[in-house]
């Protein structure tokens, strides 16, 4: 079913224009990856409505985070027998809700002859149409007759034309076609013995990056006319989709992707040690940061690198005890104080309380969160026999600074924890929750630091440092292309092309929508580089998946 493909799409510069050229033949591997629990669950509010997406949980396995992105590891996740069942079910329990008295009268189309009957002609209608939207393709007059004979059948076997078509409609929704991004090729009449993603599969790579989500009609329609493989009908169909509401769902997923705010999910603190910290506190730190990122991103369209040095926040009830500021009902916006601590992400509470333990402040593990989360830079896990008794030993120590000396005389530690501690020990101010301290055990604090040799005497200077920083923006183009494609980079083929995205950023003013539209539109985000898939990867499992599925159905 799938072919290799690459083409489409050359951004030519105009006459004596200074601007780099996309390297030549640039391309990206032909994927298939497993949609993520969060695209599942918008493709059902968007085709079916949020009531329906609200009332099932997304059956998805877990993602393993591969490149530093989960969205990645969706390109080599598998899943397993249990998993199936719960697909199963979700999609038996959304397509009954779809048929039931209330729904079927604004989200069927069609009224059968008679509702205790099988009837052809309005079950193809339905399915034909909702295939479309699901599958992400025109399902084809073969697969639809293929779906109103189950329908049939069923509605014979039931005496209710609802039931068949909510079987029907189940087949659809636990089809490998519907589960997964499958990038399918075709010839590039432009470019003989070249391949580019095919219309649809296209539509598909753009809505999935863009809106975290499926398509919708005039995305498909735009497939089907042609318009995507014109270079003016997709610049018509990126803007339109730039343009449009949906795109802060798609970066707000980017976005708590690439900074890791999955870990929410299983992150608490000492109620003894931090007792204004509540579940409720940390979900609305990880809110805190998505809205601001989107604010400035999307809302104010400014320089991604200002994120880190910016003082324009929102607050909520929640989080105002611990920032120790007042604040109204409900999520407002709020500006730090100029002569205040606190400015830019790395002082908003989601980062220093995510990347701390449970009852005290970490600057190893917020060190190696900087390196590894905004610099694409990884930092070596700790050997497997390292000995922490001289660190255990040395409690009495009073400040975070004092303790971790003990790893500049073993070295086996001192490499590491020289890359990460100077930038952690910089917000030593904050404790494990976020909350401010001038002090440690009585103990004032010394934050100066250095940053790849960009010294600094103060939290905003470690701001600033990092906005400042070569490999900020570089970083943010690699997660992005990456995310858009559908798996990690080859720096083996594509260290040309990021280098090249990232110039382009600059020249734009570092300004994210700018970076979109760039990715987007480039011959690597449309064309597929000549090489076949993996072993390994969820390409192999889709027709055991598809059959176990089948088998479960019956």
């Amino acid at each position: 079913m799938l072919s290799v493909a690459s083409a489409l799409l050359v951004l030519s510069a105009c006459s004596g224009d200074s601007t780099p050229d996309e390297p030549e033949n640039s391309a990206s591997l032909l994927r298939v990856r497993l949609m993520t629990g969060q695209q599942y669950a918008n493709t059902i509010a968007q085709v079916f409505g949020t009531d329906i997406s609200n009332s099932v949980a997304p059956p998805l396995p877990p993602l393993n985070r591969t490149d530093g992105l989960l969205a990645s590891g969706a390109a080599f996740v598998g899943v397993t027998s249990d998993q199936i069942q719960q697909i199963q079910q979700t999609a038996e329990a959304v397509a009954a809700k779809v048929v039931d008295e209330y729904h079927r009268e604004f989200l069927i189309s069609c009224k059968p002859a008679s509702a205790s009957e099988a009837d052809t002609a309005c079950a193809a209608e339905f399915l034909k149409e909702t295939g479309r939207l699901l599958y992400r393709r025109d399902p084809g007059e073969a697969k639809v007759a293929e779906l109103t004979e189950i329908a049939g059948t069923a509605a014979d076997q039931t005496k209710d034309f609802y039931a068949g078509l909510a079987l029907a409609l189940e087949t659809i929704l636990i089809s490998p076609e519907v589960l997964f991004i499958v990038d399918i090729a075709e010839p590039d009449p432009e470019r003989p013995g070249e391949e580019r993603l095919d219309a649809y599969s296209l539509a598909s790579r753009l809505s999935f990056f863009l809106w975290n989500s499926a398509p919708d009609d005039e995305l498909l329609r735009a497939a089907e006319i042609g318009e995507l493989h014109d270079r003016e009908g997709l610049d018509r169909t990126v803007t339109r989709m730039l343009a449009s509401s949906r795109l802060e769902d798609g970066l707000r997923a980017f976005f708590d992707d690439m900074m890791a705010f999955d870990e929410f999910a299983s992150l608490a603190k000492d109620p003894q040690v931090y007792p204004m910290v509540t579940g409720a506190t940390l979900a609305d730190a990880r809110e805190q940061t998505l809205r601001t990122v989107i604010d400035h991103v999307i809302t104010k369209d400014k320089d991604y690198r200002d994120l880190f040095t910016t003082r324009s926040t929102f607050m909520s009830m929640n989080l105002a005890a611990l920032y120790g500021t007042p604040t109204t009902d409900g999520w407002v916006p709020y500006e730090f104080p100029e002569d205040g601590a606190r400015s830019g992400l790395l002082t908003q509470v989601s980062f220093l309380a995510a990347h701390s333990h449970a009852v005290r402040s970490s600057p190893t593990r917020r060190g190696k969160a900087m390196r590894e989360l905004f610099l694409c830079q990884k930092v070596p896990d700790p050997p497997p026999d390292v000995d922490f008794s001289a660190l255990e030993d040395a409690g009495d120590v009073p400040t975070a600074r004092e303790r971790l000396q003990v790893h500049n005389t073993n070295p086996s530690c001192a490499g590491c924890h020289l890359i990460t501690d100077p930038m952690g020990l910089s917000l030593e101010n904050f404790d494990g929750a976020g909350g401010y301290r001038e002090t440690e055990n009585g103990v004032s604090l010394e934050i100066s630091g250095e940053l790849d040799g960009a010294l600094y005497d103060s939290v905003a200077g470690l701001g600033e440092a990092m906005r400042n920083h070569p490999k900020l923006p570089y970083c943010l183009v690699n997660r992005m292309y990456a995310y858009g494609t559908g798996g990690p980079v080859s720096l083996r083929y594509d260290r040309a092309l990021l280098d090249y995205f990232t110039e382009r950023f600059a020249g734009q003013g570092y300004r994210v929508s700018d970076l979109l539209r760039e990715i987007t539109l480039s011959q690597a985000f449309s064309s597929v580089r000549p090489e076949l898939l993996a072993e390994g990867t969820v390409a192999n499992e889709i027709g055991t998946i598809s059959s176990k599925l089948v088998d479960g159905q019956q």
